[in-house]
């Protein structure tokens, strides 16, 4: 039989159950049964780890844009989460489909453009001509910041979906690979075993970071609409 490495981003069943709907089910219980009157370490460390990312996102927007700061830090947890599930067992990552990226980065992309448009009209539509343009380029320069602004949210989209496709791919390639060699190769595949640690660390600290890029991005956008 040969393999196919994209079975890996299709949606596992368990007696026909989804196992994804279960793995979203941790975090769930992980809150209800945690007091969060008591203060713990744990709540400490997850409250400073909030606030500090929130004051770096927060940093490109002005006072004015700080209104949607519950929004936006809601919108990268639960990209986290959304990114993390594929590094579990019998699991699989939501956003390394091209859909579910493009579902989240359209209505985000225009909250940010309609946001300019209903308070500042004239400069955010000043934005697709720059200021001392010649005449002659007035149209071809319109065309193309208006491209460059519809393109937006597939970049938004396309960034995330690649990141997260190309590491779990390379991880299903090592982890192959080491139980190939396993019987005839032992010390190759023990190296390649190391490799295969290190490449889900990487993945990890990828997950988190495309969350915290996709979000930060559309602070940029907003930036320019307020």
């Amino acid at each position: 039989m040969i393999l196919n490495f994209f079975d890996q981003f299709c949606i596992p069943n368990l007696l026909g159950v989804p196992l994804i709907i279960l793995a979203l089910f941790f975090p769930l219980m992980t809150w209800f049964t945690t007091n969060r009157l008591i203060q713990n370490r744990y709540s400490t460390v997850q409250s400073s780890f909030l606030i500090y990312i929130t004051k770096q996102m927060m940093l490109p927007i002005n006072i004015t844009g700080h209104k949607w700061a519950n929004t936006l830090i809601t919108l990268m947890l639960m990209l986290m989460l959304l990114n993390t599930l594929g590094l579990l067992p019998y699991t699989f990552t939501p956003t390394t489909q091209l859909s579910m990226n493009m579902a989240l980065a359209m209505p985000a992309w225009l909250m940010t453009v309609l946001t300019g448009l209903r308070n500042q009209p004239t400069a955010s539509l000043g934005h697709l001509l720059p200021e001392g343009t010649p005449i002659l380029l007035i149209p071809m320069l319109i065309l193309i910041e208006t491209a460059s602004l519809l393109i937006r949210p597939i970049a938004l989209g396309v960034r995330l979906t690649a990141n997260l496709t190309a590491g779990h791919l390379l991880i299903q390639l090592t982890s192959t690979a080491v139980l190939a060699l396993m019987n005839t190769m032992t010390a190759t595949a023990m190296m390649t075993l190391v490799v295969l640690i290190l490449l889900s660390c990487l993945e990890m600290a990828v997950a988190l970071i495309q969350a915290y890029v996709f979000v930060l991005l559309l602070t940029l956008y907003l930036q320019e609409n307020i």
